[in-house]
């Protein structure tokens, strides 16, 4: 360090501050790369702790929901639940009336007490009539059926006409 120190002072004023200069702006630039690492893990942090909280309150409730699982399942007559093939049956039944349909399975998120079945289901160049009659004849089957997600926008080459897509659901009781 003393060896350091001679050095530096037998350098002249210009060399000495240019020396300073050069320490502070990596002083400078490593602080702001610590400042920054500081910083993108106390909001990675906050994130966590926020999740655990989160999943620590939903696993809280667990007893409850699952009590409140049984008493939904206990009302549903399993022989109306339907598996993914007469869900697709059944929405081939109630979209007959469109000419531009298209029925799309997803994955089934089965568990203990029942399964979860969805399609994606895609009309194109439908008649507001039309996809009235369709909800309607649909939430008829509710609680077995219903529309988890759903967006209407005009065709563009005929605004009076419009394109649907939805993800319809369904509920198997596991037997």
């Amino acid at each position: 360090m003393k060896a350091f120190k001679a050095y530096f002072l037998s350098r002249l004023l210009r060399e000495k501050i240019f020396f300073t200069g050069f320490v502070l702006l990596i002083a400078i630039w490593w602080l702001s790369h610590v400042v920054s690492r500081v910083s993108h893990f106390c909001r990675d942090f906050g994130g966590t702790s926020s999740i655990l909280n989160a999943q620590r309150s939903t696993l809280a409730e667990r007893p409850e929901v699952e009590s409140q699982v049984k008493a939904a399942l206990a009302q549903l007559d399993p022989a109306h639940t339907l598996d993914s093939a007469r869900l697709q049956g059944e929405l081939n039944t109630l979209a007959s009336g469109f000419p531009n349909m298209q029925i799309d399975a997803r994955p089934s998120n089965p568990t203990d007490e029942f399964s979860v079945h969805s399609v994606q289901f895609s009309v194109r160049k439908a008649d507001w009539a039309a996809l009235q009659h369709f909800y309607v004849e649909l939430s008829k089957r509710t609680p077995y059926i219903s529309i988890e997600q759903c967006s209407i926008s005009a065709d563009r080459t005929n605004p009076a006409q419009l394109n649907a897509t939805m993800l319809i659901s369904s509920v198997e009781i596991a037997k």
